[in-house]
């Protein structure tokens, strides 16, 4: 994969409130990067540097390896903001809104008519051109808002919260089309406070907080990091008799807990044991009846990593 993006050392202080951090990540071509942090761990303020709407106090940031200060009008032409704010004009209809936002990186005549097409119906909309977008509903404008900024076939989208208060069939069409985007090679950077939207789309993650980036990787490898547990749960037959001291005598059992006909056993995760603890089940006159194994999930690992929910 290759950088489109390289970030190194940025730093933004907001008085003498150090709010980013001398962080430093890349975004590579093609790639869904989710942006994860509790709120004030500086995730917005690194996207709307990034935008271009807020300046910064030190650090580089390249485009294709070059300085995106040297180059900073051809970067705007290759990018594309979803904002979290609704960024449509409610009089105009949804092809008009389109027609504005996409003239602004130079498209005209039958090109722009082409472009516009394409992102309507892109996002489903194709059908209600010619209607204000005062009469659509909120998940129609998110899909309006997503058409403008990707009228320009622009090579990296910003996407900062683009599903924030709408129904969930909207949401669901706004993650296939993300997916899809992805597919036809646009690099997308998205921030969320929806931890099931990071565990369907992205292929890589950033998390931040208090202005640091403290962990990144695909959302498998994080959880292999952080969690050197899993979990065996078992249902058994009722069996008084069924003596919890005695799987740990089994190597890498860490906990051993009993509700009812269910049985869950921690035990470290590079320890091969689940034949003895069944074999153990079986020694103690016990009927299995299902088993699963429960690994972490990316809240798991957020909540280890910060200590707070994504939405604290």
């Amino acid at each position: 994969m290759n950088s489109i993006v390289t970030i190194n050392q940025l730093e933004k202080n907001f008085g003498e409130k150090q709010v980013v951090k001398k962080i430093s990540f890349e975004v590579q071509k093609g790639e869904i990067l989710c942006f994860l942090g509790p709120n004030g761990a500086g995730k917005s303020t690194t996207i709307n540097i990034l935008s271009g709407i807020l300046g910064y106090d030190s650090g580089e940031m390249n485009y294709k390896g070059k300085s995106i200060k040297s180059c900073l009008n051809e970067f705007k032409q290759h990018l594309g903001v979803v904002p979290q704010d609704l960024a449509i004009y409610e009089e105009l209809s949804a092809e008009q809104n389109v027609k504005f936002f996409a003239s602004l990186y130079g498209l005209k005549g039958r090109e722009l008519e082409e472009k516009v097409t394409k992102a309507l119906d892109f996002v489903g909309l194709l059908e209600r051109r010619k209607d204000k977008a005062k009469t659509f509903s909120g998940g129609m404008k998110r899909r309006l808002n997503i058409a403008c900024a990707i009228a320009h076939e622009p090579e990296l989208l910003i996407m900062d919260e683009p599903t924030v208060g709408i129904d969930p069939q909207s949401r669901n069409h706004i993650l296939d089309s993300i997916k899809k985007l992805s597919k036809h090679g646009m690099t997308i950077l998205y921030t969320t406070h929806y931890m099931e939207e990071v565990e369907e789309i992205s292929t890589r993650i950033l998390i931040m907080d208090s202005g640091t980036i403290i962990a990144e990787g695909t959302k498998e490898s994080l959880k292999e990091d952080i969690f050197d547990e899993r979990q065996f749960i078992l249902e058994v037959e009722e069996e008084k008799n069924l003596n919890i001291d005695d799987f740990y005598t089994i190597e890498g059992i860490k906990k051993v807990e009993r509700k009812e006909h269910e049985l869950t056993i921690t035990t470290l995760k590079n320890i091969e044991n689940l034949d003895k603890i069944i074999a153990m089940v079986i020694k103690n006159k016990a009927k299995i009846l299902n088993l699963f194994c429960r690994t972490a999930s990316l809240e798991n690992v957020f909540l280890r990593l910060t200590g707070k929910s994504l939405r604290d």
